[in-house]
């Protein structure tokens, strides 16, 4: 089902408002297009690069990273996880008004899936505009959310976004620029956080190497969110699982740690299995907090 209003964006190059076009002929495409005539087409996998100049000095995901993400959250490990965000978000939803949510660190989309499910429950006037620096996660999530627009941008730039347009913008496990944040929601938007607690996958850190959560985490996320945002609320997640050594190597391999470890090496020290031991899964925790933030200023 598509979004039933356009997506505000802008252009990176000039600021002028994109615009979605259809352009048909022997090629027919969809394009984003501003009023100078700048264009930027989609990509044969339905997302936009708006990736301009040098592009980004990030890092972004691999491939194979990517597919290790999606094959685990498909899997439904973290659903309670998206179940939660998505409720934070459709907290803000008016029935039968228009929404606009902006997910930034998008990765293959199934966080952002979960929550235009339940929006369009509340609402059919909703607009995504989706943000990642990973082709390949963006492959993914043009697939899943169809509806949404997916970009391929850095979010440490300014975001193809206008001014005071959204309602909310959710950051699971992504960077943070607090001031373009600020910028692109409404005085009344929020700002949905996820981040890991300590003790976060703590059994699966020590197997693999894998860097452990850092002390006073939510003290820093205040800090570099200061000035511009102050905290309203928080939610602890907690999910219980039991992995088989492939998928806790797909979760070890999915994030951070993917860009230094590799998921073979990872796979094989996983599955070192005790003869006495019938069962070959594993106890493993993930811990996380959500915390919505609203703007500094006079919002409600």
């Amino acid at each position: 089902m598509p979004s039933s209003a356009p997506p505000p964006l802008r252009c990176p190059l000039c600021g002028d408002h994109l615009k979605v076009a259809n352009i048909t002929g022997e090629a027919a495409h969809r394009s984003l297009i501003c009023g100078a005539a700048h264009s930027f087409d989609a990509a044969r996998q339905g997302y936009f690069n708006l990736l301009v100049g040098k592009g980004t000095v990030f890092e972004a995901d691999s491939a194979d990273m990517v597919a290790a993400r999606f094959n685990f959250l498909a899997a439904g490990h973290y659903r309670p996880l998206a179940d939660a965000v998505s409720a934070a978000v459709v907290a803000r939803v008016l029935p039968g008004s228009p929404f606009t949510v902006l997910d930034s660190g998008t990765g293959t989309g199934h966080y952002l899936r979960i929550v235009l499910d339940d929006v369009r429950r509340v609402t059919g006037e909703y607009t995504a505009v989706a943000l990642d620096i990973s082709k390949f996660a963006l492959r993914r999530s043009a697939r899943l959310n169809p509806e949404a627009v997916n970009l391929a941008c850095d979010v440490w730039q300014q975001l193809p976004v206008a001014d005071a347009a959204v309602d909310v913008v959710t950051v699971i496990f992504a960077p943070r620029n607090a001031a373009e944040f600020a910028r692109v929601l409404r005085p009344d938007g929020r700002l949905v956080v996820v981040t890991p607690r300590a003790g976060h996958l703590g059994s699966l850190a020590t197997r693999t190497g894998m860097l452990a959560i850092e002390d006073e985490k939510d003290a820093r996320l205040a800090e570099s969110l200061g000035g511009h945002f102050v905290p309203e609320s928080s939610r602890d997640v907690d999910i219980h699982m039991r992995l088989t050594p492939g998928e806790m190597a797909d979760l070890a391999f999915m994030g951070p740690a993917g860009h230094h470890l590799d998921r073979a090496a990872i796979a094989a020290r996983l599955d070192r299995r005790d003869p006495d031991k019938p069962d070959p899964t594993s106890a493993v925790d993930a811990l996380f907090r959500i915390t919505v933030f609203r703007p500094v200023g006079p919002a409600a």
